[in-house]
């Protein structure tokens, strides 16, 4: 049987647009079917735009730090509406670049809702189309509790088009997004606290990386509630909000920005006319290969609940083209030691088993720290500490895990990715030379270990 395309497409984010120019290249008929912005969360209201507010919000420090370096630059001041501008005109760039990615690439690019009509159609526009697989890469949304007063909340996307920085800001939730915006919010002037309903944020990260920050974050003055959440949010008649916590405290504000958790954004895509089904957490369950339970549909990305990184869509929806256009070519996604950084400040970045992780699996570990100031705050009052620590197979040498609290973690750590990928010893490390004066050497002049 013809179909109109090889490949249907639903959402041009980061997987989708992956899948769809790749396979367009391997000569397949592909169409993309978008119904927001292209380039998806990551590029609109996500990964992008939030580094560009956290490098806006450094600069109170970079600031305050210049004195210690022989700069007066006199009293800053701060203007929301510029950033906010600058930063749509630089991700409306991003979408451009995305349409063009499409276009360039032989893709038919259909603007508006998807749904799917049956295994191998789908309707835009009021058009059907039909496809020999459709590939279902729609992401997903924030997810508010169901409390009184929700509606006066926000969250990350609404949080990236405020008209002004709110004066007061309580940020809800222990995850990654919440931590990161909170030292958004706070570095850029707004008085700012962060609740989480357990007892420390960050769960599932090393323990030490999730102390280290604690620290550092007290330090620069958040406000950290944990063992805290809402019951009810109220606006009042001066045109604030307050909030009343579940032990029964009041919290007056002017924003309530949630971040506790994303769901699968299936709204109206018709699965109810498919074999497709859904896991216990309401994501697309899918086998090895992307495919669902309708052999003709696929999902990736944020919409199957594995890994939701951009990278990890990415790597999904190159192996999707490669198997279904290009087999002798397919690998399968490797899960295991994904690198992943925390814009927070100070940043976060890590690779591989943290210490926890490790001896959970049964390895017996040495562990080697480093807590230190950095040498660019020497020369400035700041007392911000930088932390550093391998988590290493005692038996086999073998570094299982490397974290990082501190300016541009990120950046050292991605370069580390590659070592713990190929399964380096924590005496390689030691024999690998370090570039001198830098943060990073001090990876590999780790001596002695902290504990086993």
């Amino acid at each position: 049987m013809s179909h109109d395309f090889d490949l249907f497409v639903i959402g041009a984010g980061s997987g989708g647009v992956r899948a769809a120019r790749f396979a367009a290249g391997f000569g397949a008929r592909v169409a993309v079917a978008e119904s927001r912005y292209l380039g998806g969360t990551c590029v609109n209201v996500g990964c992008v735009p939030k580094k560009l507010l956290v490098y806006g919000a450094h600069f109170t420090e970079d600031f305050e730090q210049a004195a210690g370096f022989g700069w007066n630059l006199g009293e800053a001041n701060f203007d929301w509406p510029t950033l906010i501008a600058n930063k749509n005109r630089e991700i409306q760039r991003l979408n451009g670049i995305y349409r063009n990615l499409l276009v360039n690439s032989g893709v038919s690019l259909l603007e508006g809702h998807a749904r799917i009509l049956g295994p191998h159609r789908v309707e835009v526009n009021g058009q059907a189309y039909s496809a020999g697989h459709i590939l279902i890469a729609t992401g997903g949304w924030p997810q508010l509790p169901d409390i009184p007063g929700k509606e006066l909340a926000i969250s990350s996307n609404e949080a990236f088009h405020l008209q002004q920085l709110p004066r007061r800001v309580l940020v809800v939730g222990g995850g990654y997004i919440a931590v990161e915006f909170a030292s958004i919010f706070q570095g850029l002037g707004a008085q700012t606290s962060l609740l989480y309903r357990g007892e420390m944020f960050l769960r599932g990260f090393d323990g030490a990386v999730r102390r280290h920050l604690r620290e550092e974050l007290d330090k620069k003055g958040l406000d950290l509630q944990f063992n805290s959440d809402i019951e009810r949010i109220e606006r009042l008649a001066d045109g604030s909000l307050l909030a009343t916590l579940r032990d029964g405290r009041e919290l007056a504000t002017d924003c309530v920005f949630y971040a506790t958790g994303r769901r699968p954004m299936l709204d109206n895509l018709g699965l109810e006319n498919t074999a497709v089904e859904l896991d216990e957490r309401g994501f697309i369950r899918v086998d090895e290969q992307y495919q669902t339970g309708e052999p003709s549909i696929l999902a990736l990305g944020d919409v199957i609940g594995r890994v939701q990184l951009t990278p990890v869509a990415l790597a999904e929806g190159m192996a999707v083209a490669r198997r279904l256009f290009r087999p002798e070519e397919y690998r399968s996604v490797d899960y295991r030691n994904i690198p992943t950084a925390v814009f927070s400040l100070p940043n976060i970045a890590t690779v591989g088993l943290s210490e926890e992780q490790a001896r959970a699996e049964g390895f017996q570990v040495k562990i080697f720290e480093s807590r230190f100031r950095p040498m660019k705050l020497t020369l400035t009052d700041s007392q911000e500490r930088t932390l550093m620590k391998l988590v290493v197979d005692a038996d086999s040498d073998r570094v299982l895990g490397c974290h990082m609290v501190g300016p541009e973690a990120g950046e050292i750590i991605q370069g580390l990715a590659v070592a713990i990928k190929a399964g380096a010893t924590k005496q390689i490390f030691d024999e690998t030379l370090g570039i001198h004066p830098t943060a990073a050497e001090e990876f590999v002049t780790l001596r002695t270990p902290v504990g086993g």
